[in-house]
């Protein structure tokens, strides 16, 4: 795989492509980008059955293209395969990816709540990732994304 790594997530080059890509307002570069990122997924998952974090890749790709119940159905594994009583170290960064996934297919609720559970446990969210990290986006302006930020926000 070529890209790099957020701690034990395999991060597809061709993901971060579509990222760049969302924000340019490119569509036709994103969805490609996203295309390209949810094969190395769903190879990562076809070759470790087990593996959370091809699930976790894979259901972002999902998120962004547009694929609601299999973005939501593959994050939920991921999260399933290892949870925070398994694995403390990547367990809440599965937590924290379910949450974009759920931010990304419009499932705001759902999102809040699991971000919710990722900013109480030890990991790597924090104020200035929640308040520029365009993973958030799609949670900016609600006023409970936005109590969450201003709680992590330094003293």
């Amino acid at each position: 795989m070529d890209g790099c790594y957020d701690d034990t997530i395999p991060i597809p080059r061709s993901w971060c492509e579509g990222v760049v890509a969302q924000l340019r307002g490119d569509r036709a570069a994103a969805s490609a980008a996203f295309t390209n990122a949810r094969a190395e997924g769903a190879k990562l998952v076809a070759e470790q059955p087990d593996y959370a974090e091809g699930f976790c890749v894979l259901g972002m790709a999902d998120a962004a293209l547009g694929h609601k119940d299999d973005a939501i159905r593959e994050g939920r594994r991921a999260v399933e395969l290892m949870p925070v009583s398994k694995d403390a170290v990547r367990g809440p960064l599965l937590i924290q990816y379910l949450t974009v996934i759920y931010a990304w297919t419009s499932e705001k609720d759902l999102a809040l709540e699991q971000l919710s559970v990722a900013v109480s446990l030890p990991g790597h969210l924090s104020y200035g990732h929640l308040r520029l990290h365009p993973y958030w986006d799609p949670l900016r302006g609600d006023p409970r994304f936005e109590k969450i930020v201003a709680s992590l926000a330094p003293k």
